[in-house]
């Protein structure tokens, strides 16, 4: 049977989820986790190569050529592939489109209510701090709380996530303005297009959901921010490297920016000098976003679709035609 080779399968299955839909497609052999100087020796011999976060470039395409046919990337971004060495080879290169989008738009709200109810916080107060059991009130607070409903939310780019989590937004009662290539007419009545800038003045909070491309890096910088309403929220879980986090750092000490929420960072795991670390009203999460058990399922029955699609020459989800 034919050779393949998954690089880093502990993110997709840490072992919740049956590795079957694949091992019936080969020989399937599986690495948690694989480093740059483990690959090729992985590889040699493989049909087919799974990878999320290992790098496969024109160098290694080269090497394996003779054998190697297909690369499946287990995300939806694959710039960790050589597309055009692939292409060259003859290899074909997949990866697995809008698996998580409801993962994605419900960590935006876990983030968003987070902020504005403090559920944690004052579990952990009546718990683990009898501030209830020593109130001279019926009820206990000292972290104000809001609403949704009234308020504003910018969503940054209307792909799959983006509109759901419009959607979700609208379902709260928020109004709901977006920065998108599509027209006004082709948009849900509730959704309103406007320009960056508008975008920025008057959403409570903004949420980025745009790609990574060398015109969106560094997008949030200091005069991007400056031009946010003050004291609104802003929530990235799309790339890391869309925002400047040292502008971010700075527009949160000076009180400008209310709170930051990220999935995502422009290094991971982080450095431990990254400024947003000890920066004021921060809220992390260790890209996770996407890893419900039901997206990983999802993720991994699109995986084996890719494979057994291109094994019965009828190749699906291709990004290097």
């Amino acid at each position: 049977m034919q050779k393949i080779v998954v690089l880093d399968g502990f993110a997709m299955n840490p072992g919740d989820l049956s590795w079957e839909p694949l091992e019936k497609l080969g020989t399937l052999i599986r690495y948690d986790r694989t480093a740059p100087h483990e690959t090729l020796l992985r590889c040699e011999g493989a049909f087919a190569i799974l990878t999320n976060k290992v790098v496969i470039g024109k160098e290694l395409i080269n090497q394996l050529a003779p054998t190697l046919r297909y690369i499946g990337v287990t995300a939806t971004g694959y710039n960790v592939v050589d597309t055009a060495a692939a292409k060259e080879a003859g290899v074909c290169v997949t990866n697995i489109p809008a698996y998580s989008t409801h993962a994605v738009a419900q960590m935006v709200f876990a983030h968003l209510l987070a902020m504005c109810n403090h559920v944690e916080h004052y579990s952990h107060q009546v718990c683990n701090e009898d501030k209830w059991t020593t109130s001279q009130d019926f009820c206990f607070t000292d972290l104000p709380l809001k609403e949704l409903c009234g308020h504003t939310m910018g969503i940054v780019g209307l792909g799959a996530i983006g509109m759901a989590v419009a959607h979700i937004a609208h379902a709260f009662g928020m109004n709901v303005v977006a920065f998108t290539s599509k027209p006004q007419a082709a948009l849900p009545p509730f959704i309103t297009a406007c320009t960056m800038a508008a975008l920025c003045q008057q959403s409570d909070v903004v949420t980025l959901h745009c790609p990574l491309t060398p015109e969106t890096r560094h997008m949030v910088s200091g005069p991007w921010l400056a031009g946010m309403k003050k004291g609104s929220i802003l929530i990235n879980t799309g790339r890391g490297p869309l925002v400047d986090e040292e502008a971010v750092a700075e527009a949160l000490s000076s009180g400008h920016l209310g709170a930051y929420c990220a999935d995502v960072l422009s290094q991971e795991p982080p450095s431990a000098g990254n400024p947003l670390l000890g920066a004021p009203r921060v809220q992390l999460t260790p890209h996770i976003a996407w890893a419900t058990q039901e997206a990983r399922q999802r993720l991994m029955n699109c995986c084996a679709d890719n494979l057994a699609a291109f094994i019965q020459g009828k190749p699906i989800n291709i990004v290097n035609k």
